[in-house]
């Protein structure tokens, strides 16, 4: 196969279609868990591609501008989920998908969701400090309401460290035995 036949992609009205209905379910998945769209829609049109593409490509496939574009990409090379890749003879800057989903999920959970869940259970703890400490006011009415919230607040903190025991778990788990995860990152990437 000629350089040239290798760069060429197929294409067909459905085949773009498919690419585009993707990235927009993707796309809503990321919003969903509260990233831009357009990320999402980016990273699926890398993940689909045989090939690493330039940045005018992606542009003309997502109909989108090539500032918000670069401003994903330079969001999404933050998250490790996108990589420049060089390409011989083309001086132009080409980019290709992480294709690994977990080490993707994984990542977003390590350093986002546990950072979150972190924050709130330490403001958690440090109005457990202060409600603990009204329990023993001479009013009768506030010592009771303190103790009505500390009971209140404990159940946010228990549930906060479980919470992170479950990401730790889901994120040491991946480490551990990526087996099964690791055959269907295979499965997809034969696709």
């Amino acid at each position: 196969m000629t350089a040239t036949a290798s760069r060429s992609p197929a294409t067909s009205h459905a085949l773009t279609r498919a690419d585009l209905a993707v990235a927009d379910g993707v796309g809503a998945l990321m919003e969903l868990w509260g990233f831009r769209r357009q990320l999402g829609r980016v990273w699926a049109v890398l993940f689909l591609s045989e090939r690493p593409l330039a940045a005018p490509e992606l542009c003309d496939r997502l109909h989108i501008s090539t500032g918000l574009l670069s401003m994903s990409l330079a969001e999404l090379r933050h998250w490790g989920v996108v990589r420049t890749v060089p390409i011989a003879g083309d001086r132009k800057e080409h980019f290709e998908a992480e294709t690994n989903v977990w080490k993707l999920v994984a990542k977003v959970l390590r350093e986002r969701e546990k950072r979150a869940v972190e924050e709130a259970l330490a403001t958690f703890e440090r109005a457990l400090q202060e409600l603990r400490a009204a329990t023993a006011d001479v009013d009768p009415a506030v010592k009771a309401a303190a103790r009505f919230k500390v009971r209140r607040l404990e159940q946010l903190a228990d549930l906060s460290r479980a919470a992170l025991n479950v990401l730790k778990l889901l994120v040491d788990s991946a480490r551990v035995d990526a087996g099964p995860l690791k055959a269907l990152s295979d499965v997809l990437g034969r696709r």
